[in-house]
């Protein structure tokens, strides 16, 4: 998704081969070549034996950039490595990724050509291994907390390749903390080393703090021990706090780094805080049609629980596995509080309980007795989690049926193994219908799986099955601190039977709103679709039990203070990074903090496009049927490429340089020049100023005053062949259409009054040409002594085009996504025009975007901006369209109609005290108009037209409503009334 964005950081030099003079004999001209950011002389020995005897190619630069949104977090990795030697050589990319998180873009650019990938459906049972991140698939991934993405690819000879990672996570809120971990794992010393985390959040920081760098899988999560009252943060690491923005820096020298480590395995670089929060209905933030609740009450009093704990002890929990799990029992013991209720059950060939048909109140003695059972405990024989599982639920079952079980306390199975079934029913499908019908919807099953030899998938499902949740811990863990910590997360309920809704018919989409309980530090968050822009507040609605009481929290959220609130937050998050963008450092990371900042406009709606996945693949899990399955792999995977997400339904494919046998890369392929020919009857646009830099925005598109060549050796600026023209058919405003017919040399003109969210079908085309166009409103309030309640503009316009191949192009004021033989991101700011496949995109810095299809299509898009907006100004587009000669005659849309159609004018005289007025006669239909001005090109030009009311009743076939669509990417065709008469 960065990748204009970062290419446009890159120097010539830092994409094209090396010089011959670069490559000296000494060892102070050999350091030359590694471009250290420490003068050689003060390079010890050591380190530059280590850097002299390396064959794989060397790490100049690896720079992590992560900006968290109000704990969304982008994170942008950018490595850049050398190859010094004559002959081609392998370099692989691979860096740890939070299990978590998902990848939502990969580029490499190798001997300066860029290779893009692509996110593209998962075909069944297809090997991983040509690039593609191990994301998880419930099981089939590795048991640690993190995945491994990893690249590699052949270097040619004295050459050097740059690998672009994005991707994005939720961090989640574990014993009252944020964390954000960082892999800084490159497996050598690195020339210059930089990572850069901006924390933004609508609530004030608190209680941040840098761990020190945390290595080896004991510690790899945040139930690891506790760390000092006061850790000292990693060396260079600087941090700086304001209220709601905060910046940590960490760039170590390579002799701080060799001090650190010599084999380059630094840790995990991790940042904990939290956010002030207050009492009540949670945080909810409004942004662009979407938004996204918080809700984490705290100083509410504990609810009592009942727990069974279903341990393994077969014969491969022998030795340190059997000690640190008695060691987390006997401390879980210590912790458990008087009003709870508890029992042990231990399982291999036999299951034994400790005190059978019965759970036992918290007291010194039972305390006692349990820890001579777990004492006991002696691993030897098979494993049986079929028998454990159902006597554990019949066990709690049993008790919660009984007179002594209490109405309001929370009832949970925490279920340890380190092996899969070998004794009793070992197939995962029947041990899974077992525990549904055991455990009957009464109790949550909490699994935690031990070591490498476990069926994760197994004790995935198990735990989503059953309001769960899966905790893994690999083989060398501290398994006792982690599950202590596990233990810790889930220890302490403070709600239950949380429910949480929202205005009937305002909200569509809602991510998960119902939750069996709420542990303390941890945090609720939905997200959904605000389905009445014009909405002015949103009832909220909480409803949940604690210990004896119910509980109702209800609010009015003012929706237009919250999206205010949510965009002044967003705006210091783009500042922060800009910020960030000034200081010393490369090109290309400055570029990240750049390229992140184009996607924070987005940050709610992409959250929300994350929680859906989420809940998708665990409905998935949880489907009964293959039809609902089916349906929730379709939406899960939907949404996935809607968003670039690589995920357990996805694969990324991106294609691999060609180097030939004496090391030098194979000739690039020949790509068909840029489209721009586009030839229309009014308004030709002047060039760009010959500098380079954008003139300013005027309204008209100006013709690319640079291009990006596919082989991306340096960029290069060149004026455009021909300037691009267009004509009057648009909608801009608010929104204000204008049609043009010059058969009929007749201009008309209507407005739509839609909703904020709506998104109006443009032009459709999609069995013919291929080519599709929707257009997003958004909504603002209308200026003082408006008739109008609000305003609505077009805030993103997509270009879908299905032939030859599927392609879009997503048009905002700030960004353009170009997404077809190449995956892309634009910045509306700067000038450049690109290539991929039959689409071209021409962007005049600040002022316009022009798109080509196939030659024969194009579009233009202008860009309003506003540098101080009064409060009834938005950001918006105006789409116009350019040529239309390769859309077909069956074309319709909105506008798409009208684009060969005759239309007359007719006079009707006067009858009685009415005067004459005029009727447009447009495919039989009798349309009353009448004169207007309008305004067009930003304001520049005026055009008089032909006005029909009401919503362009009878002008347009059928109503406002069938041009509405589901999505920005919809292409489906749909019935349109003719409105004859």
């Amino acid at each position: 998704m960065l990748l204009l964005t970062l290419l446009l950081c890159f120097s010539p030099r830092a994409l094209g081969q090396l010089e011959e003079s670069q490559f000296g004999d000494d060892v102070d001209s050999e350091l030359a070549d590694f471009e250290l950011d420490i003068a050689p002389r003060r390079v010890p020995r050591q380190v530059k034996t280590i850097l002299s005897k390396e064959t794989k190619p060397h790490i100049q630069e690896l720079s992590i950039k992560t900006t968290i949104i109000s704990r969304y977090a982008f994170t942008a990795v950018h490595c850049a490595m050398l190859n010094r030697h004559s002959a081609a050589a392998e370099g692989v990319f691979q860096f740890q990724i939070p299990a978590g998180a998902y990848v939502s873009n990969f580029t490499m650019i190798i001997g300066g050509r860029v290779y893009q990938s692509e996110v593209t459906p998962k075909a069944k049972r297809v090997k991983q291994d040509n690039g593609n991140a191990r994301n998880k698939e419930s099981g089939d991934a590795s048991p640690e907390e993190v995945e491994v993405f990893r690249m590699a690819a052949s270097i040619p000879g004295r050459n050097r390749a740059v690998f672009l990672l994005t991707y994005e996570e939720l961090l989640q809120r574990r014993l009252g903390r944020y964390e954000l971990v960082t892999s800084l794992r490159p497996l050598q010393l690195v020339s210059r080393l930089s990572l850069d985390v901006t924390v933004v959040d609508h609530s004030p920081i608190t209680d941040l703090q840098v761990l020190p760098l945390r290595n080896g899988r004991s510690t790899n999560t945040a139930n690891s021990p506790k760390t000092p009252a006061k850790p000292e943060p990693p060396v260079t690491t600087a941090v700086k706090i304001e209220k709601n923005v905060g910046r940590i820096t960490f760039s170590p020298n390579i002799v701080q780094q060799a001090k650190i480590t010599t084999n380059g395995i630094l840790g995990d670089f991790v940042i904990r805080y939290d956010v002030q929060r207050d009492m009540g209905i949670g945080d909810i933030q409004v942004l662009n049609g979407h938004f996204v609740h918080y809700f984490a009450p705290k100083n509410l009093p504990v609810v009592p629980k009942n727990v069974v704990f279903v341990i393994d002890t077969s014969a491969s929990m022998l030795g340190t596995k059997i000690r640190q799990t008695k060691d987390a029992l006997f401390t879980i013991l210590r912790d458990l509080r008087p009003g709870d209720r508890f029992n042990f059950i231990s399982f291999s060939n036999r299951i034994k309980v400790w005190q059978p048909s019965r759970l036992v109140p918290v007291t010194p003695l039972n305390v006692r007795d349990a820890k001579k059972f777990i004492y006991t405990l002696m691993p030897t024989g098979g494993t049986n989690i079929d028998g454990a599982i159902r006597t554990g639920s019949t066990l709690l079952g049993d008790y919660l049926s009984s007179a002594d079980a209490s109405p309001n306390s929370v009832s949970l199975i925490i279920f340890l193994t380190d092996g899969r079934p070998t004794v009793g029913e070992i197939r995962s499908t029947a041990i899974l219908g077992n525990t549904r019908s055991a455990v009957q919807e009464k109790f949550c099953v909490f699994t935690i799986g031990l070591g490498n030899d476990v069926d994760y998938r197994l004790l995935e499902r198990m735990a989503l099955e059953n309001c769960g949740m899966m905790r893994r811990i690999h083989e060398d863990a501290d398994a006792s601190a982690m599950l202590k910590g596990f233990y810790d997360e889930i220890g302490t309920p403070l709600l239950s039977d949380i429910r949480i809704n929202y205005t009937e018919d305002s909200v569509r989409y809602v991510t998960q709103h119902l939750f069996p309980n709420y542990f303390n530090g941890s945090e609720i968050v939905i997200a959904g679709k605000l389905s009445n822009n014009s909405a002015e507040s949103l009832h909220v609605q909480v409803t949940a039990s604690n210990n004896d009481k119910s509980i109702v929290l209800e609010t009015d959220v003012p929706l237009r203070h919250r999206q205010t609130e949510t965009e002044k937050h967003v705006k210091a998050a783009t500042a922060a990074m800009a910020a960030g963008a000034k200081t010393p450092g490369s090109g290309v990371a400055q570029g990240l903090g750049v390229a992140l900042s184009l996607i924070a406009d987005d940050f709610v709606e992409r959250l929300w496009g994350f929680l859906s996945v989420k809940d998708g693949l665990r409905s998935r899990l949880r489907s009964q049927t293959s039809r609902e399955r089916e349906d929730h792999i379709q939406q899960a995977t939907n949404l996935s490429l809607t968003y670039g997400f690589l995920t357990p339904l996805t694969s990324l494919v991106v294609e691999k340089p060609e180097v030939l046998a004496d090391g030098t890369m194979a000739p690039a392929p020949t790509t068909p020049p840029l489209a721009g020919d586009a030839v229309s009857t009014a308004n030709e646009l002047p060039d760009d100023a010959e500098d380079g830099k954008p003139q300013k925005s005027n309204g008209k598109p100006g013709s690319q005053t640079s291009s990006l060549s596919n082989t991306i050796g340096k960029v290069e600026r060149r004026p455009a062949k021909k300037s691009i023209t267009f004509s009057k058919t648009s909608a801009d405003g608010d929104p204000h259409f204008v049609v043009e017919f010059p058969l009929s040399k007749l201009t008309v003109c209507f407005n739509i009054n839609g909703e904020p969210g709506h998104i109006l079908r443009l032009v459709s085309d999609h069995k013919y040409s291929g080519v599709t166009v929707n257009g997003k409103l958004i909504g603002a309030a209308a200026p003082p002594g408006s008739h109008k309640q609000q305003r609505t503009y077009f805030s993103t316009i997509t270009i879908v085009v299905d032939q030859p191949r599927r392609a879009y192009i997503e048009v905002t004021p700030k960004k353009v996504i170009l997404d077809g033989r190449d995956r892309m991101v634009l910045p509306c700011h700067s000038t450049v025009a690109v290539a991929s496949g039959a689409l071209s995109v021409s962007v005049a810095g600040k002022s316009n975007v022009t798109v080509t299809v196939g030659g024969n299509i194009v579009f233009v898009i202008l860009l309003h901006q506003y540098k101080n907006p009064a409060p009834y100004q938005r950001d918006h587009l105006g789409f116009y369209i350019g040529n239309s000669k390769g859309l077909s005659h069956n074309c319709h849309g909105l506008l798409g109609q009208f684009l060969y159609e005759e239309v007359g004018l007719a006079e009707l005289p006067a009858h009685g005290d009415t005067k004459p007025s005029s009727v447009l006669k447009v495919k039989q239909r009798s349309v009353p108009v009448v004169q207007k001005s309008r305004r067009i090109y930003s304001g520049t030009q005026s055009v008089d037209c032909w006005f029909a009311r009401n919503n362009a009743a009878k002008l347009i076939d059928g109503e406002y409503e069938d041009y509405l669509t589901s999505h920005m990417f919809d292409t489906g065709d749909r019935p349109h009334g003719t409105n004859r008469v």
